[in-house]
């Protein structure tokens, strides 16, 4: 993993604004899902992403501990997380907690699934989607771990009907998008960020794959049509000093150009909240000219 993408996962947890795909360049591959049988009654989450599945899905009341970050503002489904106890994601914390299921994405390291395992601990893994019809099944797949198949599969034909409901794309060449958020960096083809954009009807203003440092130099002499900016407090809010999203020629950017605020909930995660981004996006796309120029 290259020492950008690690820098952009301790940005994502300071600054609450990367998406999901930073966090699973960071992680282990997908374990085997354990069901408990039944449905859970003491479920541990351990980290964000995993909270927003089992807030959407568990019974509240089967749920023992979520993640210190469940109630922060990029959690999506912070409100719900209110007055749920939480607890660190270590070995002997979720020990104590005697669950009988655990939900992580990250959470707890690589070295947390075999300790849980020893114990007899049964692990629900969520994987790390790289296209959207990968996020509608993981969906259904972590709906129906946590006992919850039916509003699983309602909450996927929600996502379908409302993709279904975007705006179709005008003829002629689709407007640029430059994705960007405070710490600096930017996401490219083979990205879920790069899955939101196509799904908008926008084409990626980024030209390098994976996750990159915004394109000082390109944005010097070359425009995008619009900026997603996946900022909390408006387009310039939350940004370090050092960040490129501070440069003069990212700020000229922010000045003359159309940017659509999205709000860092919505992409941190690889989950249904997507489409969240992807209506917003969509309807700035509406209002941009296809014909114009970068």
């Amino acid at each position: 993993m290259s020492r950008l993408a690690c820098r952009a996962r301790r940005a994502a947890r300071a600054l609450a604004v990367l998406p999901a795909i930073v966090l699973a360049a960071c992680a282990g591959p997908p374990a085997q899902v354990e069901r408990p049988s039944g449905p859970p009654q003491r479920i541990v989450s351990l980290d964000y992403c995993a909270d927003q599945y089992v807030l959407r899905f568990a019974e509240r009341g089967a749920i023992a501990a979520l993640s210190p970050d469940a109630a922060k503002p990029f959690s999506y489904m912070r409100a719900q997380a209110r007055g749920l106890p939480t607890a660190r994601p270590r070995a002997a914390d979720i020990a104590a907690l005697r669950p009988d299921l655990v939900v992580r994405s990250y959470g707890g390291g690589a070295d947390v699934v075999p300790f849980l395992a020893d114990l007899g601990i049964p692990v629900v893994q969520i994987g790390f989607p790289q296209t959207l019809a990968e996020v509608r099944a993981e969906v259904v797949r972590l709906a129906d771990a946590l006992g919850a198949p039916e509003e699983g599969r309602r909450v996927a034909a929600a996502m379908d009907r409302r993709l279904a409901a975007l705006p179709p794309p005008a003829a002629g060449r689709a407007p640029a998008a430059l994705y960007m958020t405070p710490g600096g960096v930017t996401s490219g083809e083979g990205t879920l960020v790069h899955e939101v954009l196509r799904a908008a009807g926008l084409a990626n203003f980024q030209d390098r794959p994976g996750w990159n440092a915004l394109p000082l130099e390109r944005l010097a002499y070359q425009r995008p049509d619009v900026i997603a900016a996946a900022f909390y407090d408006g387009a310039t809010g939350q940004t370090d000093r050092w960040s490129a999203a501070r440069h003069p020629v990212v700020r000229a950017q922010l000045a003359e150009r159309p940017v659509v605020a999205l709000e860092g909930a919505w992409t941190s995660c690889g989950g249904w909240f997507l489409v969240d981004a992807i209506e917003a996006l969509a309807r700035a796309r509406t209002g941009v000219s296809e014909g114009a120029t970068r």
